[in-house]
């Protein structure tokens, strides 16, 4: 998975793009800033790939590196409304904010669906109950890999290859 993952192509066309948290439930502070949280970056073409990485933090000196080198020029990149993302406008990128807490949408502009990713990925890391900080990169490989090898069939068929085992 992490070799097919490594050699994929840059993004392009309409890219949305986000931060989530990953980590345990605690008490306190969420989003942003929560502490024993592991911060993780995401970009996804509209049906298309998705493209996960963790990051030490949002910010954008993080972030701008990521994006220029995951997504091609002259592509739509659709963001919330976070400051961090006010770069942007003066990269080579057509960009276009969603404020949530003013709508979830407009028009067929959105977010839904890395948001919708991070939601998927997090119901799949739950059911482990736990994963050590060093390997949650693997896990969330996983995901990636699962999202972008659809349909079912065709990834039944690439791990039954794998595993050598009669189809």
């Amino acid at each position: 998975m992490a070799e097919q993952i490594a050699h994929e192509a840059q993004l392009s066309g309409e890219i949305e793009v986000d931060e989530s948290y990953f980590g345990g439930h605690r008490k306190g502070k969420r989003g942003r800033g929560a502490a024993g949280k592991e911060t993780i970056f995401g970009l996804l073409k509209w049906h298309g790939r998705v493209h996960a990485v963790m990051i030490p933090n949002a910010g954008h000196r993080t972030l701008m590196p990521i994006i220029q080198k995951k997504v091609q020029p002259a592509s739509i990149v659709y963001s919330n409304s976070w400051h961090v993302y006010d770069k942007l406008d003066v990269l080579e990128f057509h960009h276009e904010r969603i404020d949530h807490g003013r709508h979830l949408a407009l028009g067929r502009h959105h977010i839904n669906d890395i948001e919708n990713f991070w939601s998927q990925a997090k119901r799949h890391l739950r059911r482990y109950n736990g994963i050590p900080r060093k390997d949650r990169h693997l896990f969330l490989a996983g995901c990636e890999w699962r999202l972008n090898i659809r349909p079912p069939a065709k990834l039944l068929k690439i791990l039954t290859q794998w595993a050598n085992l009669p189809a």
